[in-house]
């Protein structure tokens, strides 16, 4: 599990706690882990990806440690999370469960601004640093090779609905969108929301 907070330190895994215990309660192990985010050292990109992959490579360790299913693992990622998930199943080929994802960096940035989150993390506009939009965008990394399952509130205010519903269609057969009627950014990842069967469910299938 991945959280999100738009790659900033101020936030954390902690308001990504109840839903891992909720996984557990299903009977699904989970690993909520940490990433470097801007107001740490090395937290610019590529720090964030870089620890998001390593994370998932950690499972194999988790694996000789605990009795876990190596070959039923899913990764998953909410907001800015679910960027660096996309980003790290491109590289260990696991099959994704992104929550309200933010897909598409290069579009983000230029809706925000040069002084927007996406901008920030990135170190510049599309303009200035082109590569780093190009290796970081999920959209631009299609195809991944492996299956996703997208969850979005039509109603989300921080990342639009038009985001992950524009990624599906780029990635085809690859990915699948569930749409979430009136709900906002916060509601995949609330165990107490109408919504959560859902998230359980994309997660459960992928499993």
């Amino acid at each position: 599990m991945i959280h999100g907070g738009y790659w900033q330190a101020t936030y954390n895994l902690i308001h990504t706690g109840h839903l891992c215990e909720a996984l557990t309660e299903a009977g699904i192990a989970s690993w909520n882990v940490e990433y470097r985010c801007r107001g740490d050292v090395g937290g610019l990109w590529p720090g964030a990806g870089d620890d998001a992959t390593a994370a998932v490579e950690f499972v194999d360790e988790l694996a000789s440690r605990y009795p876990l299913d190596r070959e039923r693992v899913v990764i998953v990622g909410h907001s800015a999370g679910g960027q660096l998930a996309l980003f790290a199943t491109k590289r260990v080929r696991l099959p994704v469960v992104a929550l309200a994802a933010l897909s598409n960096l290069r579009d983000s940035a230029e809706r925000t601004g040069p002084d927007g989150a996406v901008a920030r993390f990135m170190g510049g506009m599309p303009s200035e640093v082109d590569e780093r939009y190009a290796e970081a965008s999920p959209i631009e990394q299609l195809p991944l090779g492996v299956r996703q399952i997208l969850i979005h509130g039509d109603a989300d205010t921080s990342v639009p609905y038009a985001e992950s519903a524009a990624y599906a269609e780029a990635a085809g057969d690859e990915a699948e969108l569930v749409t979430l009627p009136g709900a906002g950014h916060f509601e995949p990842i609330d165990p107490q929301a109408r919504e959560w069967p859902r998230t359980l469910g994309a997660i459960q299938a992928l499993l």
